[in-house]
């Protein structure tokens, strides 16, 4: 019996999301290689997806016992993400006039910012992304209004670029979170660049939604919390912030400033949290839900009612239906955080300048360098990078060390580097463009990161099987990698 629960289980957990989610039945994985049950590979690939760790498995087995079928009942899903927003509050400390937005994917959370700023100008919205090569390739099309997949979580056919109804008009513009030579452009220029949209903006009657990023694809946290304190100085209630923080790479003091300053932080279970992919929240500041314009109609195809917050207008319009599959994605990435942020943060601190110690001594090894994840300025500065960052190293696979070009590798080469890893038994994270080759080419590049679940197994292990243990899976990858490098 315990093995039929376990699969039920397992197969919820495919369901209630878009297409990225469904299983292909030749290999029994998702599009991203991973699937919702445990498996026996070596895995750094916290930055694109993850399988379900076992301890999880295990947690969602005692938990559900009975089964989740019962999720689909309004009222039973409803006070199922009512426990699990009171474990959100309670793992990063925050109060109870903090409402959290469920969402099936990080996706979907683009949303939640456009009805946050519904109806505060005549001439709609104009949605300012930092870094849209660093951000979801989905949420280009969600922070327009538009549909992203061909249906939603709720089992709506819909067209991709079509807009949602109901949204107000709008505009999308972009800051490059790097410059031309790839290197990550510095907080006050991108502040300065901030500035003049929104003032332009203003002039058009648009208001301004802006991006912020709290861990990008490869870990950068901008415009610092100063630079940002000086735009809303500046600006006041004519702009509005959100932090993608879907990483999942943050603090808990990090989240509570920004909540602190009225910005909304949205976050994903299935990163660096370790939960199988795909669940999200958006952290809401104390009064924002209440003061929101009524939800848009279109969004009674994306959300269910349980998933919004109570005091949201207008959020009868959504089925009072549940989402079995959200709810035990949900708790499997919460009872990871849970465990994590038990952990004290020197013990973490130990973990993480292990696997540092590691990549460095695998890059060493290839004879490639690492991504910074921080403009030059602040590279050392540890309250603008902080620990959670160091869990994620993005490899630039084309030059070496002081930055010569030894490989003139491609993106698309990359591609196929890490589909090769995978079918050999290593998973990590998928290459980014991030780096520049002549020719406005993207370069080769790939990802190694830790997930929460990791962290806390590694934090039992003591100093010398800690090595040991990264020592063995690092050398695997180099062994692996190496001979894609050769020539």
């Amino acid at each position: 019996m315990a093995e039929i629960v376990d699969l039920t289980l397992h197969d919820w957990m495919t369901r209630g999301g878009d297409a990225r989610i469904v299983l292909d039945p030749r290999t029994g994985l998702n599009r991203y290689a991973s699937a919702p049950f445990p498996r026996d590979v070596l895995a750094f690939a916290s930055s694109t997806a993850n399988d379900l760790s076992p301890d999880a498995d295990a947690w969602l087995r005692a938990r559900f016992a009975g089964g989740a079928g019962h999720l689909e009942q309004g009222a039973a899903y409803a006070a199922c993400l009512d426990e699990l927003r009171q474990t959100i509050r309670s793992a990063y400390g925050l109060g109870g006039e903090i409402d959290v937005f469920f969402a099936p994917s990080g996706t979907d959370l683009e949303y939640v910012g456009l009805l946050a700023v519904a109806g505060r100008r005549q001439g709609g919205i104009v949605n300012h992304l930092l870094g849209a090569d660093e951000v979801g390739s989905g949420c280009i099309h969600s922070a327009a209004g538009l549909y992203f997949a061909e249906e939603t979580a709720l089992g709506a056919a819909v067209s991709p670029r079509e807009p949602v109804a109901g949204l107000p008009s709008v505009t999308m513009a972009d800051t490059p979170v790097r410059c031309e030579s790839g290197e990550a452009n510095e907080s006050g220029l991108l502040a300065s660049q901030f500035a003049a949209s929104i003032e332009a903006s203003l002039a058009a009657d648009r208001y301004p939604l802006v991006h912020i990023v709290h861990g990008s694809k490869t870990g950068l946290v901008l415009p610092s919390l100063g630079d940002v304190d000086a735009l809303q100085a500046r600006f006041g209630s004519d702009v509005t912030f959100v932090v993608d923080a879907c990483q999942a790479r943050i603090t808990s003091a990090a989240i509570r400033d920004y909540l602190a300053r009225g910005i909304v932080v949205f976050v994903t279970g299935s990163k660096f949290m370790g939960g199988p992919p795909f669940s999200g929240f958006a952290l809401l500041p104390h009064g924002l839900a209440a003061a929101a314009a009524p939800l848009a109609r279109g969004m009674a195809r994306v959300f269910r009612r349980a998933e919004i917050p109570a005091g949201w207008p207008g959020r009868e319009l959504c089925e009072d239906t549940g989402n079995p599959g959200l709810a035990l994605r949900l708790s499997a990435s919460l009872f990871e955080l849970e465990r994590f942020q038990a952990i004290p943060l020197d013990r973490v601190s130990r973990v993480v300048a292990a696997f540092t110690a590691a990549t460095d001594d695998l890059a060493k090894a290839l004879g490639v360098r690492k991504v910074a994840s921080a403009p030059a300025a602040q590279a050392d500065g540890p309250a603008d990078h902080p620990i959670e960052m160091r869990t994620l190293v993005t490899l630039d696979l084309c030059h070496d060390f002081e930055g010569t070009l030894r490989r003139d590798l491609t993106f698309e080469q990359a591609v196929a580097i890490h589909a090769a890893l995978i079918a050999g038994g290593i998973r990590l994270g998928q290459p980014v463009r991030c780096v520049r080759l002549a020719g406005d080419r993207w370069g080769a590049t790939l990802r190694i990161g830790l997930s929460m679940p990791q962290v806390t197994m590694l934090d039992a292990l003591g100093d010398d099987a800690l090595e040991q243990w990264f020592a063995q899976r690092i050398g695997r990858i180099a062994a692996a990698l190496g001979p894609h490098l050769a020539g």
